[in-house]
């Protein structure tokens, strides 16, 4: 039996015609940037997770970028933010000349450990980014209440949390900026790369959305130096499309890793997924953890199952941020995630039979 980690086959099946028509109207007006289509998947966004401003860009990448520049970092500042994350995280800082500043992850969620960021602290610190990973939200309260007590920014790498809640609150909402990625993987993924800013702040939205095209406004007319970051027309016909069906596909990974909690429970050898309290999850990944990860991950590609490891080496010890001065150690926790592991298939449409395949090949490597 084959399981993929992922089968967009199947997840655009019933939906591509839709898709199709969609993409038609764009192509029957020719209004591939900045189309009306822009401004109607914005408001589905802001209506969908109770935001007043969803600002849409090129990538997931480029909102990172957005943010930090509208709110005025610059070379010399400090962003504290966890070593275990995507690459753009922190390459998102580095482009706009601030510097970053690490701290480690809880063992138990993978996110930002709260209780580290005092230690981290300078005069130059100015912001602080969590990251929502494998669609675990961060502890937002927190955070916010140490970002409060030092008058600091935060904006929250939601690019793998859409449609997650903290507290009854949507992930991406509750700090200064929050920033989305629609990459095709993702549990609302685009044609393409495509990417969203998210704020409840009058001023950093009116920012954003000139800082995308240019720092424009009016035409022509250049108050500040922005960046061409516009999200495809096409691209945002796709995703509204595909907004309609995020709910039930949150459901259903959700259903899903519940069947994995009540099958897989009993193998000692391997760590869960744990969810902190007050947070709804919604499963980008379902991620597991052992100390015989490179084993367990050969035996389910041999089963020609699908997985993959998110992340195999922390960014503290990427050779592009040497100069940062960490080294192996430092972040034990992010490091350790680092060498253990292992996220399996909990798409929407897999099946009970499917998720019986992996259970078995998982139990059955460790048996022997």
């Amino acid at each position: 039996m084959k399981v993929p980690l992922l089968d967009l086959d199947l997840q655009y099946s019933e939906i591509l015609d839709d898709i199709k028509n969609e993409i038609n109207k764009v192509i029957e007006t020719h209004r591939y940037i900045m189309g009306p289509q822009i401004r109607e998947f914005e408001s589905q966004i802001e209506e969908f997770l109770n935001v007043k401003h969803a600002i849409a860009c090129a990538s997931g990448s480029d909102a990172l970028v957005l943010a930090l520049r509208a709110l005025g970092l610059k070379k010399g500042d400090e962003v504290i933010t966890v070593p275990f994350t995507f690459f753009a995280t922190c390459g998102a800082i580095e482009r706009v000349g601030a510097k970053t500043v690490f701290v480690d992850i809880k063992k138990e969620t993978y996110n930002m450990d709260p209780d580290k960021l005092e230690a981290a602290l300078t005069e130059n610190t100015k912001a602080i980014i969590p990251v929502h990973l494998f669609g675990q939200p961060a502890e937002m309260d927190k955070i916010m209440d140490f970002a409060e007590k030092h008058d600091l920014y935060v904006i929250e790498d939601t690019a793998q949390g859409i449609g997650s809640l903290y507290q009854g609150k949507a992930s991406g909402t509750i700090g200064d900026i929050g920033t989305l990625s629609f990459f095709p993987s993702k549990n609302l993924g685009a044609m393409g790369d495509a990417g969203m800013c998210l704020t409840n702040n009058d001023d950093l939205a009116q920012d954003l959305r000139q800082m995308r095209v240019h720092g424009e406004n009016p035409k022509y007319y250049h108050k500040f130096v922005g960046m061409n970051s516009r999200m495809d027309t096409v691209q945002a016909a796709v995703l509204s499309v595909k907004l309609k069906k995020l709910k039930g596909w949150s459901e259903l990974r959700r259903k899903n890793a519940e069947y994995y909690y009540r099958h897989l429970n009993d193998v000692d050898q391997i760590q869960l997924p744990q969810v902190v309290e007050d947070a709804y999850m919604i499963y980008n990944q379902f991620t597991i953890r052992t100390d015989k990860r490179d084993e367990l991950m050969q035996a389910l590609r041999d089963a020609d199952i699908g997985c993959a490891i998110y992340y195999p080496l922390a960014l503290h010890l990427q050779e592009c941020f040497e100069y940062l001065g960490y080294k192996e150690g430092d972040f034990p926790e992010s490091e350790r995630a680092s060498h253990e592991v292992l996220s399996i298939p909990v798409f929407s449409e897999i099946t009970e039979e499917q998720m019986d395949y992996v259970i078995k090949t998982i139990k059955d490597f460790f048996k022997k």
